[in-house]
């Protein structure tokens, strides 16, 4: 991949979708190539070697998350010196379409994936799906998945009333039923908040003796953001490489959240919801001591002055 100012740093935003794959195609040049795959989809790739990463993005987010409006890929491999494959959809499709199949049809025909020693999947949500459907195509392909939805099709998932509009786009055809494609993974890993029930709901049918379900608990809807700002998404990934990513190794990461206003907020808002005021100042309190703010300072005030009000035993109060 280039490293000039003016290709691999150069912006992409404020372009609309046959703009701005035109200026990915000028930062690849011969690094790789941009094919477009029917009105809503493209692969952009980039040669490295010899591990190759292949994501799923959805062009709204790219815009929204990083500054030039790059694929996240982008940033990790320029990181971790590996390939990288990116298909992206204009809009959140779930890559249900015959062009994308027929890209990995000859992808597979061609011995495409075979020319790597290693192949990881990622991505989340709609990119989730996409990433362990598609992973069928590199046997013994490693898979990374956020909160990904296991099949939109309503006789299997009728209880996911998110997406109703997806309601009539086949989820029954080739590269289906996702936790099925996994099969010929070597290892995949589905991360999720079991807070979020329909997200809790579609990891439980991931169960399998390959997949690793991991709870991140108060993390949200957003994980990608959240990993990303504690800085562990690029661990979690070398570290799948490796092949020393675990449950354990998975928690261990987790503890920066401890610092993640976010989360923190977000435990908080559970917390002032189930009226537990002594946890609240007990929470606040802690958080204080590093990640001093407003909202905690408020928080806390407030629950001691409820449990007075009500005549509720409180942790003995400190100066705030």
């Amino acid at each position: 991949m280039q490293d000039s100012p003016n290709t691999y740093d150069a912006p992409l935003g404020g372009l609309d979708w046959s703009a701005w794959l035109d200026a990915a195609e000028g930062i690849v040049d011969e690094d790789g190539y941009v094919e477009r795959l029917g009105r809503r989809h493209a692969a952009i790739f980039l040669e490295e070697k010899p591990t190759l990463l292949v994501t799923f993005e959805t062009r709204q987010v790219i815009i929204e998350q990083s500054q030039n409006a790059h694929p996240l890929g982008w940033t990790m491999v320029k990181a971790l010196g590996w390939s990288h494959l990116c298909v992206v959809c204009n809009g959140d499709s779930w890559f249900r379409d015959r062009h994308v199949y027929g890209y990995f049809d000859r992808l597979v025909d061609d011995g495409f994936f075979d020319e790597f020693e290693q192949v990881i999947f990622y991505g989340e949500g709609a990119c989730g799906y996409a990433a362990a459907a598609f992973s069928v195509a590199a046997p013994g392909a490693r898979v990374v998945a956020l909160r990904p939805q296991a099949t939109l099709d309503p006789r299997i998932t009728e209880w996911d009333d998110r997406y109703t509009a997806m309601r009539r786009t086949a989820f029954d055809d080739r590269y289906g039923y996702a936790p099925d494609m996994l099969d010929a993974a070597e290892h995949a890993f589905v991360l999720y908040d079991p807070e979020i029930k329909l997200d809790a709901m579609h990891s439980a049918l991931f169960t399998r003796p390959n997949v690793t379900r991991f709870r991140l608990r108060f993390m949200g809807t957003r994980l990608q953001q959240s990993l990303l700002g504690m800085d562990i998404l690029l661990r979690i990934l070398a570290q799948v490489s490796a092949g020393r990513l675990t449950s354990r190794s998975l928690a261990l990461m987790m503890r920066a959240r401890r610092t993640h206003v976010p989360y923190l907020k977000r435990v908080l808002a559970r917390l002032e919801h189930e009226k537990r005021h002594f946890l609240v100042a007990l929470w606040c309190r802690r958080i204080m001591r590093d990640t001093p703010g407003p909202r905690f300072r408020r928080a806390l005030r407030s629950a001691y002055q409820t449990a007075e009000t009500k005549g509720l035993a409180m942790p003995e109060r400190e100066a705030d």
